[in-house]
């Protein structure tokens, strides 16, 4: 259902194919029903087979879209996504201001689902120390929930000892994502741990795909715009993890090599849940 006086906001860079980041999340709030904004921290040049070359916003730039947007907008929730380097961090610290931007969904950009890492060490430092604390929500994928929590991950009691750390670090609440392998696996399961202590279970059968681009974003993005629209954490999730999962599983043909997921598809499964 579109709600047309809910505006949610994302802190992300912006993916020239438009496959992930800024374009994923405007996406994501667009088939959510509520409008985006955004404050753009970086911008990289690249297709469905690479990226060749990245550029970060100047900090006093980044400051001053916190301030324009707070004189005017009435934004319910917010989300942040590739926070590039120390300056980004930092600027996004200074300025996040939860009375001013709602609720912050951290989606942690600091590993690639393929293991690779994305952020320096003293940016990754700075992201755990300044960042998290933040979180209303934070969405690691099963690598960043690895190395945020300093330990592996090898079962589900594994994936509620990550989140309880995690949470211990500021976060209150705690999507720590299942593995997903390119070998034979039934489903991906995710551990919610919720503020009280209390946890439950979403699992999505596994669709082995290379259109996978955005999945994170999207996820992250859904969860702050039900927040925007006044859902607990619980249904944000569970929200977010049906419409993420019929993005998937129902792929389009765009790019040659690792395409994005299927934002019509979830705008579907949100419309029908929705009724």
């Amino acid at each position: 259902m579109i709600q047309q006086d809910i505006q949610a906001l994302t802190i992300a860079g912006h993916d020239s194919d438009g496959s992930a980041g800024m374009p994923a999340d405007l996406h994501a709030f667009f088939v959510d029903g509520v409008y985006g904004h955004g404050i753009l921290t970086a911008a990289v040049a690249g297709n469905s087979y690479d990226i060749t070359a990245q550029e970060v916003m100047p900090k006093e730039f980044i400051a001053e879209q916190f301030h324009q947007l707070a004189r005017d907008f009435q934004i319910k929730a917010a989300k942040t996504g590739m926070l590039a380097n120390d300056d980004v961090i930092n600027v996004v610290a200074d300025h996040y201001d939860s009375q001013t931007f709602g609720p912050l969904v951290v989606d942690p950009v600091i590993i690639t689902k393929h293991g690779a890492m994305l952020l320096a060490q003293s940016a990754y430092e700075l992201f755990r120390e300044r960042i998290i604390p933040l979180a209303k929500v934070i969405t690691p994928n099963f690598y960043e929930a690895q190395k945020l929590a300093e330990m592996t991950i090898n079962n589900r009691q594994d994936q509620l000892t990550a989140a309880q750390r995690l949470q211990k670090m500021g976060a209150k609440n705690v999507v720590v994502k299942g593995a997903h392998s390119d070998n034979a696996q039934d489903s991906v399961d995710d551990l919610v741990l919720l503020e009280d202590g209390s946890h439950f279970w979403t699992s999505k059968p596994f669709i082995k795909t290379s259109r996978l681009n955005g999945t994170g974003d999207a996820f992250s993005a859904i969860i702050a715009a039900e927040l925007a629209k006044g859902q607990d954490v619980p249904s944000a999730v569970r929200r977010a993890k049906d419409a993420v999962y019929a993005a998937i599983a129902n792929p389009l043909t765009v790019g040659h090599k690792f395409g994005p997921i299927n934002h019509w598809a979830a705008q579907a499964e949100l419309g029908k849940e929705a009724d």
